[in-house]
């Protein structure tokens, strides 16, 4: 696939004249595994107006139309989500419910093969914005950390275009989250730690979830 480079520009059409829509991508890890799927994401927002990609939110230009805060690992302050008409999150899990970090991961561990996907307003309180859309993708119990992720990337792709394709009606349609909110922490390396006293099966979900270079499977 070929690569995109930050900050490049797509015009509808091959032309030079940029719409009056203006969109921004974000990912502000630039080792982040959805760099690539933010990629392809730019090119299939083209069609709806100017987008770019940038990695970091202070990088969002005044007057943009709609920010995409995709994989984002900072909060993004109050005065970068008002540079946006509307700022975008999409987050794996049925939103009031696992809130959080790492949600695709928690709940492979906790068994789960259906992961649900929401697509809501970022507010400047934590995963707590009104919801537009909500989706999900199986897994069939088999996946790696990779597999899992082209599957959350591809979800990821199918709700910000289904978005757009609904933008402006959409947003009179956003519902406020409703229900008890449950929160999932942050994921260190040392989490990947084996019990040699357990067995493989008893395990099989921590070492499908491990990132072999970043933090790999290991035990004392």
């Amino acid at each position: 696939m070929a690569r995109v480079s930050p900050d490049r520009e797509y015009a509808v059409g091959g032309h030079s004249t940029f719409p009056t829509v203006i969109l921004s991508v974000v990912v502000d890890n630039p080792r982040s595994w959805f760099l690539p799927f933010a990629e392809r994401l730019v090119e299939r927002l083209a069609a709806f107006g100017s987008t770019k990609l940038f990695h970091s939110g202070q990088a969002i230009p005044p007057g943009n139309e709609i920010a995409f805060l995709l994989s984002c690992e900072s909060k993004v302050p109050a005065e970068i989500l008002a540079r946006s008409k509307h700022n975008i999150v999409v987050h794996a899990s049925d939103l009031p419910k696992g809130k959080g970090m790492s949600p695709l991961t928690w709940q492979v561990l906790e068994g789960r093969d259906v992961i649900p996907v929401t697509l809501f307003e970022a507010v400047e309180q934590f995963d707590a914005g009104p919801i537009y859309l909500k989706g999900s993708f199986r897994l069939q119990g088999n996946e790696l950390l990779d597999e899992m992720q082209a599957g959350l990337g591809a979800k990821i792709l199918d709700l910000c275009e289904e978005f757009l394709r609904r933008y402006p009606g959409i947003i009179s349609e956003g519902k406020p989250q409703e229900g008890t909110s449950t929160f999932y922490r942050r994921r260190t390396p040392k989490e990947s730690r084996l019990d040699p006293t357990r067995s493989i099966e008893d395990q099989f979900n921590l070492l499908r979830v491990v990132d072999n270079d970043r933090y790999p499977a290991f035990f004392d």
